[in-house]
């Protein structure tokens, strides 16, 4: 399911919140083979989100190399300040899935940020300043485990339902219509 499916089907109010899943990962990322080997999943043809991505309608190319995001982040709650988190969310999510680039790497984060309109300057003291941000991604990482979530995506339904990992459409209807608690 996408946000836009989201929005559409159930009327939802879509807002992304900064997550860092794997905040030990090193600068440089991993491969994404690595991850595979890790959860037991297949890679290339046999990789389980190319048939979901295919379903929903959306371009599988991701990277050989999942990245640190913890600037990512930080570059988006900078978006976020000035009222573009929304374009700079969604040109990264398809740079990365779409377009098999490397969102970790601050010059591609630099071109992305251009792309969308986030002042340069603002993108470099970010860049520069590794606090920068840090306290809003850090404080919706512990909001985020100290309610469950502990994959992404992640999805809080009328904020008592919470749903993990990349779900097909028919998980999100029944989790709509159950009632209110």
């Amino acid at each position: 399911m996408t946000a836009e499916q989201a929005r559409r089907e159930f009327d939802a109010d879509v807002v992304w919140l900064p997550f860092d899943l794997h905040p030990e990962y090193p600068p440089e990322g991993i491969p994404l083979a690595e991850l595979h080997r890790r959860y037991g999943i297949g890679v290339g043809e046999r990789d389980p989100l190319r048939d979901r991505f295919s379903a929903a309608g959306l371009d599988y190319n991701r990277p050989e190399i999942v990245p640190n995001t913890r600037l990512a982040l930080r570059l988006s709650e900078l978006a976020r300040e000035r009222g573009l988190h929304a374009p700079f969310h969604d040109r990264l999510m398809d740079a990365y899935w779409s377009e098999a680039t490397n969102i970790g790497e601050p010059d591609v984060l630099r071109r992305l940020a251009a792309e969308v309109g986030v002042d340069a300057e603002d993108v470099e003291h970010v860049i520069a300043d590794p606090a920068a941000y840090l306290d809003v991604v850090e404080g919706s990482i512990r909001e985020a485990f100290s309610i469950g979530i502990n994959a992404v995506p992640a999805f809080v339904l009328d904020r008592r339902l919470i749903v993990l990992g990349a779900q097909p459409f028919e998980v999100f209807r029944r989790a709509f219509a159950q009632p209110a608690a």
